[in-house]
């Protein structure tokens, strides 16, 4: 991918960074081979954003043509909006404190060159400053007014205002800055998109295994993506990437919804999508939709403080108890008394106020439907772990007891009636990829659950299709960007 340094005076920039070239906005502009360039990520240095400068048409017709800009015009207006450089500077009011306790001054000036700050000591602000706004040459100025420190005003450093004694400064941050992995010069040309999956090391039970992880980077290195693994703490470097792949396990109030949803306002292509983990992540909203759309699932009740007495007489015991958000059997309980069900929800209703009251339906296995853009890609069956009446069993104190076992079948010997009610009830979802898994009692499919972050290991999920799983959701992503 080639990257481009967009700067009013190209000839005033020394730093010899390989594999970037330097222009001028009026090149940028003007110059029709620009125009067509796809997958071009540009780095917008212009003197001025301010609105209809070429500074600011810089970032808009970056964005235009469907090339990555740093800034966006999104960050360029919010630093014209003082409320939301509040709000933003709002954010990070505690560091704010910390770090400028110790001037005696009322005012101060905090000069930011790509994340970093001449003083080490400010270092971390200048990070997260540039975090917030993403902008490569940053101006804050702060304001004491007797008892703490607030933002006023941020603005963007000209090139040419860069003070002497800086330049050596910002020199070395700019080549440490380009010369990060993502920056490195072999990458030129040789790769088409950047993509970023997200993961989580330390994660006890991730929806892909180490192996399934390095099966899909290396599907995507040969459809022509640069790939890197990356963690929560990327979250301010998303825009620099064309999709986002997320495999770690998601949930609404967490950081993977927040990411996915970054990753959706700065136009990158994602799974899980953040409509997909609001709709999934919630057993509430999953059980009206499944309702109102007249799929079959297990005799259902949301619980909450009015309806709660009499529910075992509409259910009978045993019955199944889900927290809302509950996802790998965790947060799902089974009742067998009234006893037992006052004390269940009593001790649920902590933590949410709505729950799910669902009949209890005993199968000797689940089925597990993988879907892809709202095609059938795999089918398993998983098998509920030794002594247990779930998939997962996470009380048990042998590791090889936690779960089941587990058969996957070409998708034709599937029951059509499971992969259809699959397919129907991940239409009301989206067409990103999703698990949905399904009860068969005496030939009729019930929809226990729609996963918008569904398990591909290696060694299970991918057992019959092998690498062409991986290709398939790769070649899925690379789609999305296209369109």
């Amino acid at each position: 991918m080639r990257k481009i340094i967009v700067i009013n005076n190209p000839q005033k920039w020394v730093i010899d960074i390989p594999g970037v070239e330097v222009i001028a906005p009026r090149t940028y502009l003007e110059d029709e081979n620009y125009a067509k360039l796809k997958g071009a990520r540009v780095f917008n240095l212009c003197y001025d954003y301010a609105y209809q400068t070429r500074g600011y048409y810089v970032s808009l017709l970056a964005e235009a043509r469907g090339q990555k800009v740093i800034p966006s015009v999104k960050k360029i207006l919010d630093l014209k909006s003082q409320a939301i450089v509040k709000l933003l500077s709002d954010v990070q009011d505690a560091l704010i404190q910390k770090t400028l306790r110790h001037i005696r001054s009322k005012e101060f000036v905090l000069s930011v060159y790509f994340g970093r700050n001449v003083s080490s000591q400010y270092d971390k602000l200048a990070k997260e400053l540039y975090k917030l706004f993403q902008v490569p040459f940053l101006r804050a100025r702060f304001t004491f007014d007797g008892k703490k420190w607030e933002i006023q005003s941020v603005r963007t450093i000209p090139f040419k205002e860069i003070p002497e004694h800086h330049l050596d400064y910002m020199d070395r941050y700019a080549k440490e800055y380009f010369s990060q992995k993502r920056y490195d010069q072999a990458r030129t040309g040789k790769y088409k998109y950047d993509l970023a999956i997200l993961v989580n090391p330390d994660e006890k039970s991730p929806p892909s295994n180490k192996k399934a992880i390095s099966l899909f980077v290396e599907a995507a290195e040969k459809a022509g993506c640069y790939v890197e693994l990356i963690s929560k703490d990327d979250f301010h470097r998303i825009g620099e990437f064309d999709a986002l792949f997320i495999r770690e396990t998601t949930s609404v109030n967490h950081h993977t919804y927040k990411i996915a949803r970054r990753a959706q306002s700065e136009g990158l292509a994602v799974i899980d999508s953040p409509e997909s983990i609001l709709k999934c992540a919630n057993k509430v909203y999953l059980a009206e939709i499944l309702q109102l759309a007249r799929i079959h699932t297990p005799k259902t009740i949301i619980i909450h403080t009015e309806n709660v007495k009499g529910v075992e007489h509409q259910l009978g015991f045993p019955c199944v108890l889900k927290l809302p958000d509950s996802s790998f059997s965790q947060g799902v309980v089974k009742v067998e008394t009234p006893e037992q069900m006052r004390e269940k929800v009593k001790e649920m209703m902590k933590v949410s106020d709505l729950l799910i009251a669902q009949e209890f339906l005993p199968t000797d296995y689940d089925w597990r439907v993988g879907v892809l853009n709202n095609q059938v890609i795999f089918v398993c069956r998983y098998y509920m772990a030794r002594n247990h009446w779930q998939i997962y069993n996470w009380q048990s104190d042998k590791k090889r007891e936690v779960s089941g076992g587990f058969d996957i079948l070409e998708p034709d010997d599937a029951p059509s009636s499971v992969k259809a009610t699959a397919l129907k009830a991940t239409r009301l979802i989206g067409n990103g990829l999703y698990g949905v898994d399904i009860k068969e009692v005496k030939g009729k499919a019930f929809v226990i659950e729609i996963n918008d972050n569904p398990n591909i290991d290696a060694g299970v999920e991918d057992l019959l299709l092998k690498e062409k799983l991986y290709q398939m959701v790769i070649e899925h992503l690379i789609n999305s960007i296209e369109e």
